[in-house]
């Protein structure tokens, strides 16, 4: 057969030339086309309702990953500022607590960025290689203007496109929370990790507030106001300690890590 007859397009028994389908490398999304077509109130509700069911799915899937660390692994949230420099007594506070939880075999989880998040990681990593453990740095980072770049003292990195989603990894990863001196980031962090611990969305664990001239007045306005208009329980203080130094930060967090350790041996050496 000639080249030129192999090149001609197939026919039909009519005669009539077929058109070649279109391959695209772009596979079709389910819902994609539904989602295009009809009146605007239609679509809205055809993603909304796609939306929903990503959510369940994502719900379940971090339940997974839940179960499958909670007995494993112990690690310390800390938060602070971004904005503290080196050489100064929060940034060397926060550097010390965090070589101490190395050095007892804790994980230490961060944002990742700088400032005092730079500090806990710093510390953590010199902990682990001081005394061997096999303690981890996280950084959980975000894309900001100020933070172009994740800190270089980290062992794992996760990067979020949104704070929703960090705030989320941050609860399900962590066991206990330091919070150290911040600003409006911080303190949303504080108030997240509180309010979930509040209505059981998340487990019972420490907040540790280090540096009482940071946080004490804050408290005192907060027993004063909300708690004294009945608009929280007493029993929301129960979780919250507010420490002077990283030793005391880290006696706390040393005592739930044991008893963990103990509660989570005990689970193994059950029969299944």
């Amino acid at each position: 057969m000639s080249g030129s007859k192999r090149n001609k397009a197939p026919r039909n028994t009519k005669g009539k030339t077929l058109k070649s389908k279109k391959v695209t490398d772009t596979p079709r999304v389910p819902g994609e086309l539904e989602s295009r077509r009809g009146s605007r109130s239609e679509r809205r509700k055809h993603l909304d309702e796609r939306l929903r069911l990503l959510y369940q799915r994502t719900m379940v899937i971090e339940d997974e990953l839940r179960r499958l660390d909670e007995d494993r692994f112990y690690r310390v949230c800390i938060f602070g500022s971004a904005r503290i420099k080196p050489e100064t007594k929060p940034y060397t506070d926060v550097f010390e607590l965090a070589r101490y939880l190395s050095w007892e075999g804790i994980d230490v989880l961060t944002g990742g960025g700088p400032g005092l998040m730079e500090a806990a990681n710093m510390g953590a990593r010199l902990g682990s290689e001081e005394k061997k453990t096999k303690s981890l740095s996280y950084g959980l980072s975000i894309q900001l203007d100020f933070e172009p770049e994740p800190n270089k003292h980290l062992d794992i990195k996760r990067h979020h496109h949104k704070f929703s989603s960090r705030l989320d990894d941050f609860i399900r990863l962590s066991n206990s929370v330091v919070c150290t001196p911040g600003g409006i980031g911080t303190i949303l962090e504080f108030f997240f990790v509180w309010q979930l611990i509040q209505v059981k969305h998340a487990t019972p664990r420490p907040i540790v507030l280090l540096e009482r001239a940071f946080w004490e007045s804050f408290f005192e306005w907060m027993k004063k106001e909300p708690l004294g208009r009945g608009l929280m329980g007493e029993k929301d203080f129960s979780v919250i300690h507010i420490v002077d130094t990283p030793a005391e930060a880290f006696e706390i967090i040393s005592q739930h890590h044991q008893e963990f350790r103990s509660r989570t041996s005990k689970i193994v050496e059950e029969p299944t």
